[in-house]
């Protein structure tokens, strides 16, 4: 019996070429959202080093006022850019987490600096609750911090009145490292029963 296999061997051929151009597609992408992330951050963080510095000056309370909302929503954007980087570097294989020295009470603080004024314009309290963690921590603050800024900035979208609470617990320590847990709470509408099985797995 001869079995012609030149179909199957055009069809190998094929999915190949696909798989190539869809690799090579995504270097294309995650390089120019390399670049255009570098390029937009390199204005954005002189926009906000210049508006902390007029901060510390003599200002008017409407002056100080209108320079925290520039401040806020520099950073604002600079974590919108660090996470589309972050994603195309996902696609990409290419994403790791940092091990570096970790201040917790450091990252929430500027979670809370960066929202207060948002949190503030809605009557909402935003405070924050750490538990006594132990030195030497290493982690990746900037991921911590940038995935802090997601649930707590949703948190007060969708907060109409009362507050916004963001903790760190302390859930295991041994010789190995330590197990914490980070919790962003509110009194705001919640999340339907029905669609929880579509966010969290």
């Amino acid at each position: 019996i001869i079995v012609d296999i030149s179909p199957l061997k055009e069809a190998k051929r094929a999915a190949e070429q696909a798989q190539v151009a869809a690799e090579s597609a995504a270097a294309a992408k995650a390089d120019f959202l390399a670049n255009m992330s570098h390029e937009i951050r390199t204005p954005m963080n002189a926009i906000i080093g210049m508006t902390h510095l007029a901060l510390q000056t003599e200002l008017t309370s409407r002056q100080q006022n209108y320079l925290s909302k520039v401040d806020n929503a520099a950073k604002g954007l600079l974590g919108i850019i660090n996470d589309i980087l972050d994603l195309s570097k996902i696609e990409a294989g290419k994403f790791t987490l940092e091990k570096k020295p970790l201040h917790v009470d450091a990252i929430v603080g500027n979670v809370v600096s960066m929202l207060f004024e948002r949190a503030r314009e809605k009557h909402l309290k935003l405070s924050s609750e750490l538990q006594s963690l132990p030195r030497g921590l290493l982690g990746d603050a900037t991921r911590i911090q940038q995935a802090l800024l997601n649930y707590a900035s949703n948190a007060i979208k969708f907060t109409a009145a009362g507050h916004v609470t963001i903790r760190v617990l302390l859930l295991a320590e041994d010789a190995a490292g330590v197990l914490l847990r980070f919790e962003v709470s509110d009194s705001g509408i919640g999340i339907a029963p029905d669609a929880m099985s579509r966010l969290f797995f």
